[in-house]
């Protein structure tokens, strides 16, 4: 096990416009290699994501030197033979004949049997035999019932992708440490996504932000985050959806030379996770798989992004501008027919209709 614990997650690349940025995230690319990092991770589904990996990376360096993380998302397409076609189509856009790791995206309870009907998981048995993938995971969803249900099944997984943060460690809805501990009883390698919970702990309550400076006004909170989560045992990486190369050094200051949160540190982390535990907001991540779909546009990380002003921070008004300049464009929470799309497709099982049925209402 490496101490080299940080991955670059690339699903919140730098932007020109709507066009990756590609000299930025090629300079990100080369501070992160240079600090000795080497797992990038990617997905089919993030626009633009693969093929920014290949201008950035492939095509710029050795090929041992880095190892590529890329996913399968069964519920993108709508038959067996293109599902199984996302992994030519991702080497093709990453420009590699392998992937170092090959994930089964997003299980969880609404769309896992969907791997099996596809036969999913013989098909990356059947790529790894060939070489074309070198280790085999999933990305996960879900609560610990369905977590073990899916390890027994398949022993051919060697690693497990969990969202796992100090604010979700005993989120119900969530289950971070539940989750973490069967991963660990079936000896699984863990890849943590969401270490600072979709940028919210970059940026935590008032009162966290408190007790961090008091204890160290040199770190970032979102160090505090990230070095919970890798110090945790059995860490194969922790994803940093970096997006500058600002983002980057601060990831690079405190994980180059890692050193885990010590007792006193935990204490922080602690007393943060009470305050947390009544704090309202919505869990949202942006990670905008709710918005595929939706018959109406609605922009419904946006607009939970503009409600969480007001329930976590008090900045009402603030938080009415918000919402008034996305409703202004005509698919504010009230446009919602409640066809339910968006909850079946949600990773953290959000109540999203009656939800935004609250931010019309609070905020319209």
């Amino acid at each position: 096990m490496t101490d080299k614990k940080l991955g670059f997650g690339m699903m919140r690349l730098p932007r020109r416009s709507i066009a990756i940025d590609i000299e930025e995230t090629s300079k990100m690319t080369d501070l992160f290699l240079e600090a000795g990092f080497t797992y990038f991770d990617t997905a089919f589904v993030y626009p633009g994501s693969e093929k920014a990996v290949r201008k950035a990376l492939v095509e710029r360096h050795e090929r041992s030197s880095y190892t590529i993380a890329t996913k399968l998302m069964a519920t993108a397409v709508p038959t067996e033979s293109m599902a199984k076609k996302e992994l030519e189509t991702s080497l093709k856009r990453l420009g590699t004949d392998y992937v170092d790791y090959y994930l089964l995206h997003s299980l969880m309870l609404s769309n896992y049997r969907k791997y099996e009907k596809y036969h999913l998981w013989d098909f990356v048995k059947e790529q790894k035999e060939k070489g074309v993938i070198r280790h085999i995971g999933f990305s996960f969803h879900d609560g610990p019932e369905l977590l073990e249900e899916i390890l027994k099944a398949h022993p051919e997984a060697e690693f497990v992708q969990l969202q796992i943060n100090y604010a979700d460690w005993e989120n119900p809805s969530v289950t971070s440490r539940a989750n973490y501990e069967v991963a660990r009883k079936y000896g699984k390698q863990i890849v943590i996504m969401e270490p600072v919970k979709g940028g919210a702990l970059a940026k935590p309550d008032e009162r966290i932000q408190k007790l961090m400076k008091d204890k160290n006004p040199d770190l970032s909170y979102a160090s505090w985050a990230i070095r919970f989560a890798a110090g945790l045992d059995g860490i194969l990486a922790v994803l940093s959806g970096m997006s500058n190369v600002e983002q980057m050094k601060d990831n690079l200051s405190y994980m180059k030379d890692f050193r885990p949160l010590d007792e006193e540190e935990m204490k922080v982390i602690h007393e943060a996770q009470k305050i947390l535990g009544t704090s309202k907001t919505i869990g949202c991540t942006a990670c905008s798989y709710c918005t595929k779909g939706c018959p109406h546009d609605i922009p419904i990380p946006d607009i939970f992004k503009a409600m969480n002003l007001r329930l976590g921070q008090g900045r009402i008004e603030e938080a009415k501008e918000a919402y008034r300049e996305i409703s202004g464009r005509g698919n504010g929470a009230d446009a919602c027919i409640g066809c339910g799309q968006c909850e079946a497709a949600c990773p953290q099982h959000l109540e999203i209709i009656s939800l935004l049925k609250k931010c019309s209402e609070s905020l319209g």
